[in-house]
Order: C-alpha cells, then sequence, then structure tokens
C-alpha cells in the first residue's frame, strides 16, 4: 500500500481529534451567575481565572475535596466584577496557646 494516501488520512484524523479538544473555560469571559452555574453544574472544574493562571473550584456542598481538605470560600475576578467561590484548601487549626 503506497504511503501517501496515508498521510493526509492521519493528518485529517490528527487535526479533527485536536479541534474536538477545548481549553478551560476563562472566568474572566463570564459574569459571576454563569461561573457559579457552571461550578454547580459540573461539580468540579479547572477555571482560567489569569493570563497565566488556573485553578480548581468546587461545589460549596459535596465531596469533591480529597479528604482533609474541605471547600473554603475564594474570590475570582469575572467580566461583572469579583465572585465568590470554594475551592479545596486543607483546614488550618490555629489554636490559642
Amino acid at each position: 500500500m503506497p504511503a501517501r494516501p496515508i498521510v493526509p488520512t492521519a493528518a485529517a484524523i490528527l487535526l479533527a481529534a485536536t479541534s474536538m479538544a477545548y481549553g478551560r473555560p476563562d472566568a474572566r469571559t463570564m459574569t459571576c451567575e454563569q461561573t457559579q452555574q457552571l461550578i454547580q453544574s459540573r461539580r468540579a472544574i479547572v477555571l482560567t481565572t489569569g493570563r497565566n493562571t488556573y485553578d480548581r473550584y468546587v461545589r460549596q456542598y459535596g465531596n469533591e475535596c480529597d479528604w482533609p481538605e474541605v471547600p473554603v470560600t475564594s474570590y475570582i475576578r469575572t467580566l461583572d466584577g469579583q465572585c465568590r467561590v470554594h475551592r479545596c484548601e486543607e483546614p488550618v487549626f490555629d489554636f490559642p496557646d
């Protein structure tokens, strides 16, 4: 079998597969309500929050965090200002001496 038909076919398959992939949603291009709805619908999602920054955000009530982490309040910039979301962090136990 000649190699000529295989190369264009392989290139077309590779192009189709990579075009189906999508990047992280960018919180800066969504309103706060859209961002919160996206997190609620997917339960946990990685969002772009800046030019070179991203993080994983989760629902407030759920089991999306690995033990011993818990959902904590965080604020990110969205199209309409600051938005309250939650991300997983290990709890800090600062007991007085």
